[in-house]
């Protein structure tokens, strides 16, 4: 099992130059795990998309359920205090530290594309390039 940001959920749903590296991944390992919070993530994402007319509504309704059955039975709420805690001993946001805390209470890594929780928690977060490499 692996804890997974939005964006990488994003990279396999919504084609572009990081989807060869997330399904990858998925191919390496398709336990995905992460917080409750991944879905209102993915809806801004598909709303972005919608927004600049790359994605018509019925396309985002699909792309959203794909992603719900994938992560079916694989969210997990994280306590207040475990990810404020992470907030305090890092430059990182609320929503970032949701995804640290997941991984560490299921001591295991975080696949991200994210800087700064690469930076922040080496320990624990995996750059998904690094991961998943893209094809040359």
């Amino acid at each position: 099992m692996i804890v997974v940001d939005t964006n990488v959920i994003a990279y396999l749903f919504i084609p572009g130059s990081h989807s060869h590296a997330a399904q990858k991944l998925l191919r390496t390992d398709a336990d995905w795990a992460a917080p409750l919070l991944w879905r209102s993530e993915f809806r801004n994402v598909l709303a972005a998309y919608l927004r600049q007319g790359d994605l018509a509504l019925e396309q985002a309704f699909f792309l959203v359920k794909e992603a719900e059955f994938l992560m079916k039975d694989r969210e997990y709420a994280i306590p207040s205090s475990k990810v404020l805690t992470l907030v305090n001993d890092s430059q990182c946001s609320a929503y970032d530290c949701e995804f640290v805390a997941l991984a560490q209470d299921l001591n295991t890594k975080l696949i991200t594309s994210d800087r700064k929780i690469l930076k922040e928690f080496p320990k624990v977060a995996i750059s998904l390039e690094h991961f998943a490499p893209r094809r040359s």
